[in-house]
């Protein structure tokens, strides 16, 4: 079932595609690679300026409080525009959330304001080696110490930790926690704590987006762990649930099949009946992946999800984009995959950078693999 704008939603999707339109920056719509912290920076103070910077956030700590149908329409426009992710996403969408739900009046009233701002980066600090999609695995450890907790251990796959002014992390508590997701606890980091070794990561894009951290006897004041000690992994997925339905917006599918078009005009595949059959196959996968994700909406406007669903969306959305990017290297041709910057007369497609970026979303918020074991085992009650 598609659901079209009520009249009221209808103005406020042209006023958002209006002040889109009239503040991007056109250098940095449409790219595909996270862009450096200097030039993101500046398209998230004018939101901040705007006031939509966090549209998801109550009014009375500086956010939107827009409904839930205004939060999709503004990703729907921010996608069409192309406009980046921001590098500040992990403390809008990600911690500012979870202080204003698990934090203290001490912790929201020192972290939320510099989130909003922009003035504070913040990196997400859950992966280990060996500790990836089974999360609850993790060994980064801390220890009281008086007023301190002593952490020990190390992250990766982090994204921006190198970059970061401060990090969220996971870690255990209590070693001797009968059940392995118990004994965790969510603290918060400066980055600039001594002890502290991020290492850049390069990913087979060619970017530096990710990074490890090493945590050597790192004192971070008692003070800073957000709820109860041994509360971090219901903190943990309250975070996962909103990252995996980000993923699964259906933008990501829509701009790479506008990109599609784009190359295939200029390099003539669009004049093959066949490819032209292919394209109309997967924005008709497009649409209906749309109704679906409309309707998880709903649901969960509803109150009525049944906790899968974020992952359900995260799944089908990668397994389309794969399609897609996989023709789009298809209509660019031998040179698509060598040259990389593809030029159309609407500007330039990145082309390997794409298919490249496409393929490491499979594991962002837990790798696609865990996460059909989590719908079928949760959705459809089938065995271990």
């Amino acid at each position: 079932m598609f659901k079209p704008d009520s009249p009221e939603n209808a103005v406020f999707r042209a006023e958002v595609r209006a002040w889109i339109n009239e503040n991007i920056d056109p250098e940095i719509a449409n790219t595909t690679l996270r862009l450096p912290k200097e030039k993101l920076i500046p398209w998230h103070k004018k939101l901040f300026e705007k006031g939509w910077v966090a549209p998801h956030w109550p009014e009375e700590y500086g956010g939107m409080e827009a409904s839930l149908d205004q939060q999709i329409i503004m990703t729907d426009e921010m996608g069409r525009a192309g406009a980046p992710e921001m590098v500040t996403v992990h403390g809008i969408d990600h911690l500012g959330p979870i202080l204003i739900e698990y934090g203290s009046e001490e912790q929201k009233a020192r972290h939320l304001p510099s989130i909003l701002s922009g003035d504070v980066v913040w990196a997400e600090g859950y992966s280990e080696p060996n500790s990836g999609s089974d999360l609850a695995s993790l060994r980064t450890r801390a220890d009281l110490d008086g007023d301190h907790w002593v952490v020990n251990g190390q992250k990766i796959w982090t994204t921006f930790g190198h970059i970061s002014d401060w990090i969220f992390i996971l870690v255990r508590t209590d070693q001797n926690a009968p059940r392995k997701q118990a004994g965790i606890g969510f603290l918060l980091i400066d980055m600039k704590s001594p002890g502290i070794t991020p290492r850049p990561i390069t990913t087979i894009a060619g970017d530096d987006e990710f990074s490890e951290i090493f945590f050597e006897d790192v004192r971070v004041p008692r003070e800073n762990m957000v709820g109860d000690p041994g509360n971090g992994w219901r903190i943990a997925n309250a975070v996962l649930v909103h990252e995996r339905l980000k993923t699964g917006h259906p933008r990501y599918c829509q701009s790479a099949l506008a990109r599609t078009r784009k190359v295939a005009k200029v390099t003539g595949a669009f004049d093959s009946a066949a490819f032209r059959d292919r394209l109309a196959g997967l924005e008709i996968d497009v649409l209906a992946y749309k109704a679906l994700f409309d309707h998880a909406v709903e649901l969960t406007k509803q109150s009525q999800a049944s906790g899968i669903e974020a992952s359900i969306m995260k799944i089908k959305s990668l397994d389309i984009l794969h399609e897609i990017v996989d023709l789009l290297v298809e209509a660019a041709g031998s040179s698509g995959p060598i040259t990389g910057r593809f030029e159309t007369p609407d500007g330039p497609v990145d082309v390997t950078d794409l298919f490249l970026q496409s393929r490491h979303e499979t594991i962002r918020g837990g790798t696609s693999q865990i996460l059909r074991n989590v719908v079928a085992k949760r959705g459809l009650g089938l065995p271990s």
